[in-house]
């Protein structure tokens, strides 16, 4: 089964009491999922490939340790694109995926209207993000055409995550981790949204509640 990080960090539980606050703005709600963000990436980079390099310094020779692996950022659209500059802040190098899916409001299922990938990405390792991992469709449905593209290295990161959304994925892609900034397991309400949640990120992100 795949692993499940939830942060338990004072800077990312402050800044979650932050985002959950309904009188935080859209500005203020913007830069704060970005530095969550990139938070959560120090994380899920922890295991990642190292291999030796030699550095010249000022004074001599140094013998230093870099990633060794190519590495994506592949936000779900619309809302996932929040979280990228953050990511992008400690890896600039990163080739950027989009996949766009909207959830239809009387199923609550994904349907896919976007999907432009890097041509290499099956040769990446993936960060796929999205802020809310609710029902889990939108992720569940992601993973999935990762996966149709030959991708076998993802890794799904989101801000908060509900049971539902994350036994979702641990049944379809028990090879996939998550990375939560906070964990809310409670239930859902009639609108698939998580209890009590944050409301909807993309909206808060974006400026269109």
């Amino acid at each position: 089964m795949s692993k499940l990080f939830v942060s338990e960090h004072p800077l990312i539980h402050t800044k979650m009491a932050m985002l959950r606050d309904e009188q935080t703005g859209t500005k203020e709600f913007r830069e704060i999922i970005g530095e969550v963000a990139s938070l959560l990436l120090y994380e899920a980079t922890r295991d990642l490939p190292l291999k030796e390099v030699q550095v010249k310094t000022p004074i001599a020779t140094a013998t230093c340790k870099t990633i060794d692996t190519k590495l994506a950022m592949v936000p779900i659209l619309r809302a996932g694109l929040g979280m990228t500059d953050g990511l992008l802040n400690l890896l600039p190098a990163a080739k950027i995926g989009h996949i766009g899916l909207y959830r239809d409001e009387t199923t609550l299922e994904p349907v896919e209207y976007y999907c432009k990938l890097p041509l290499d990405i099956e040769e990446r390792t993936v960060f796929l993000t999205d802020p809310m991992l609710a029902t889990g469709g939108s992720a569940d449905a992601a993973i999935g055409f990762l996966k149709a593209r030959g991708v076998k290295n993802i890794i799904f990161l989101c801000i908060l995550a509900a049971t539902e959304g994350v036994e979702r994925l641990q049944k379809n892609h028990p090879d996939v981790d998550i990375y939560a900034a906070a964990y809310d397991d409670g239930s859902l309400n009639e609108h698939g949204y998580i209890v009590p949640g944050l409301g909807d990120a993309g909206d808060r992100i974006f400026g269109t509640k």
